[in-house]
């Protein structure tokens, strides 16, 4: 019997620094909850402000007023722009707003996905937005095709420890910038789960660091770069094996 496959579905995306993200998309059931929680949330913030601004008479009202509308359209789009993708009831739900190719939403994407929420909700009860999730592989409802995003799960572990005992390190040969930093030691890091191939693929791909070296001469370059930018050194006698760091060395 084939296995069944999964609700939420694992979407890949490559970097322009030649990385991989694998990012879990999420489905219309955890999706509704989240939205459920953020409904619970703006109607008890509505109810407060109604309580409090019944005392100012006319300017109160006109403040209710301004409050429902702040709620029912800047609440999701100020959370999402703002708040890495997440409204409270994401963020519960560990889910976030992304644009398609994984980097993080942005206003203008925030502002189109949910003016359109009530394209979505039409006729009844966000009809429209679960016919569109049924056919696409992203669940993506009209909101969210229209802006060019999509609904993940949120990654918040921790970065993948080094598994290998390679303690070599030498400094970069020019001083790279923070995304070619942060490439680098997510290559590294992430070494153990790609195969020698793949690994020694990417490691083609970043010149001028591994110009004229063979796929194995580049892959452990990479390492040695990336060793040293996580604050790794070596013994100055080239036969040692021994590795300290530098928050380790004696004053």
């Amino acid at each position: 019997m084939s296995a069944i496959a999964p609700l939420d579905t694992v979407r890949s995306v490559a970097t322009p620094e030649g990385c991989e993200l694998r990012l879990r998309v999420a489905g219309p059931v955890v999706r509704a909850r989240a939205f459920l929680i953020d409904a619970v949330i703006r109607f008890l913030i509505f109810v407060a402000a109604v309580v409090v601004l019944q005392y100012f008479g006319n300017l109160g009202q006109g403040l209710v007023l301004l409050t429902y509308f702040v709620l029912g359209w800047l609440y999701n789009i100020a959370f999402e722009a703002l708040n890495h993708g997440a409204t409270p009831g994401k963020r519960l739900c560990q889910l976030t707003v992304l644009h398609d190719d994984g980097t993080p939403v942005s206003w203008d994407a925030a502002f189109i996905r949910n003016t359109l929420r009530f394209v979505d909700a039409m006729p009844i009860g966000y009809a429209f937005g679960l016919i569109a999730m049924g056919f696409n592989a992203a669940s993506k409802r009209l909101g969210d095709l229209s802006a060019g995003t999509v609904v993940v799960y949120r990654t918040d572990a921790a970065p993948s420890a080094i598994v290998d005992d390679y303690a070599e390190a030498e400094p970069p040969p020019f001083s790279p910038t923070p995304s070619e930093r942060h490439a680098l030691i997510e290559y590294r890091r992430r070494s153990a789960t790609l195969t020698p191939e793949r690994a020694e693929e990417l490691a083609e791909l970043a010149l001028p660091l591994t110009e004229g070296l063979s796929p194995e001469q580049g892959r452990l370059k990479l390492f040695r770069i990336a060793n040293y930018l996580m604050g790794r050194t070596v013994s100055v006698n080239p036969g040692a094996d021994q590795e300290s760091t530098r928050a380790d060395r004696s004053p």
